[in-house]
């Protein structure tokens, strides 16, 4: 066999669960950090009854697990506690599972609804950056290659964005980033501007009608993750004959669901 292919996720004859395969101690370990988790503290001897083991053998398992910063004594309480290393150990879990390898299949579903271009943009130094796209088969369509950048005032990610700002951080923006006119369509007045910022936070979508590129609209609405903030928005973009005024409605609501979606998947409290 090919060493590449060797090895990959376990070695050959062995199962997932159970029998000859697993190793008692790192069981035992592994059995401590998971009560450890749903307490707030254990001392030594409420942990060996809670586990029914020695205070002897647990004892081992927890300064082996102190040495690595997984868990840590409280010298006052003598009780223990989960530890740093276990929180990075966890975040890897959130790194893997991020917003861009998430949002994959909601915005292909999201771009066979509509029949638009779907994206995904972040903020990024007062700039929106668009990180996805799925096209749309169809001919004339928007495009915004990965890594395109786009000021946030004139674009639906942007101005879906901008509505979940509390008004320090939106006055900081605003008092660093010019509102540049594209097309006569752009809003560049702050007081224009935080009007429509606040009927984007009412309708939950917000819609750039050729703010950025004459003949081209787009849909989008913010992306929540599990502490309640706006980590990214998601769009459809396409042009005005296309998406006209007719369907707006229909489009915002599936824009809509496409980021309640992906934002449950991300943990986050949306119904």
């Amino acid at each position: 066999m090919p060493p590449s292919n060797r090895l990959r996720g376990r070695p050959r004859g062995t199962t997932a669960q159970g029998g000859q395969t697993t190793i008692q101690s790192l069981d035992r370990a592994l059995d401590v950090l998971d009560t450890l988790a749903s307490s707030g503290g254990l001392a030594l001897s409420e942990l060996a009854t809670q586990l029914d083991q020695s205070p002897s053998t647990l004892y081992r398992v927890l300064v082996t697990l102190e040495a690595r910063d997984v868990v840590e004594i409280d010298p006052t309480a003598q009780t223990w506690h989960i530890g740093a290393a276990a929180f990075r150990l966890g975040s890897a879990f959130l790194r893997r599972m991020n917003v861009v390898e998430r949002s994959r299949p909601v915005m292909r579903a999201l771009m066979e609804e509509t029949g638009e271009t779907a994206n995904l943009g972040v903020e990024k130094s007062g700039m929106v950056v668009f990180v996805s796209q799925v096209e749309t088969p169809e001919t004339i369509r928007a495009f915004f290659p990965p890594g395109t950048l786009s000021e946030m005032h004139a674009s639906g990610i942007g101005k879906a964005l901008l509505s979940r700002y509390s008004d320090r951080r939106l006055a900081s923006y605003l008092r660093n980033h010019p509102l540049e006119r594209f097309t006569e369509n752009t809003i560049t007045d702050e007081a224009a501007l935080r009007a429509e910022l606040g009927r984007i936070r009412d309708a939950g979508y917000s819609h750039d009608d050729e703010e950025r590129t004459a003949g081209m609209r787009c849909i989008a609405a913010p992306v929540i993750d599990i502490h309640g903030e706006a980590v990214a928005g998601i769009s459809v973009s396409g042009p005005t004959n296309r998406m006209s005024e007719g369907n707006i409605d229909e489009v915002s609501a599936k824009v809509c669901e496409a980021a309640h979606a992906l934002s449950r998947s991300l943990g986050a409290p949306v119904a």
